[in-house]
């Protein structure tokens, strides 16, 4: 057997687990805390132990999280999963609704990018003081165009 295969039956520790998916041991503590992967059964010793069935839930929730998924959004999947009632037409409908939020962070990246070129483009590599970005961030008055606040709240978020 191949050293990153591990055997269907074999349990792993968190570290194991950790070396095997590519997943940082503090991000798997937080999806457990954070209630996206369940208590795991413990060894004599007191190590966490995962078997194929966490594993597989956690390269969902990084798959997820890949996609752009945020946890809520995970949670939602997973509720889903979990109950084992879900139907396909579910699960799109999740997806196209990530499609559009998707859409209008795209939308609203462009907005930004707009407004940071057209500051570059003003600048023109002289003294700080006289530089009309550092002008924009301070908040003089002087911005190239201004920012709504729906957009500067959005990339605050996205940030």
């Amino acid at each position: 057997m191949p050293d990153n295969a591990i055997a269907r039956s074999e349990l792993l520790t968190r570290g194991r687990l950790a070396a095997h998916t590519g997943c940082n041991i503090e991000t798997i503590r937080y999806y457990e805390r954070a209630g996206l992967l369940p208590p795991p059964p413990r060894s004599r010793g007191g190590h966490r132990l995962y078997g194929q069935e966490l594993m597989k839930r956690l390269n969902f929730i990084r798959r997820s999280r890949d996609l752009g998924f945020t946890l809520e959004e995970i949670r939602e999947l997973l509720r889903l999963v979990d109950g084992r009632k879900y139907t396909c037409a579910q699960v799109e409908s999740l997806a196209h609704q990530h499609v559009q939020e998707i859409g209008q962070k795209i939308s609203d990246l462009r907005k930004i990018r707009n407004v940071l070129e057209t500051m570059a483009a003003q600048c023109s590599g002289g003294k700080v003081p006289e530089c009309p970005i550092i002008d924009t961030l301070f908040g003089d008055g002087r911005a190239p165009e201004k920012i709504s606040r729906r957009l500067t709240s959005r990339a605050r978020r996205m940030a």
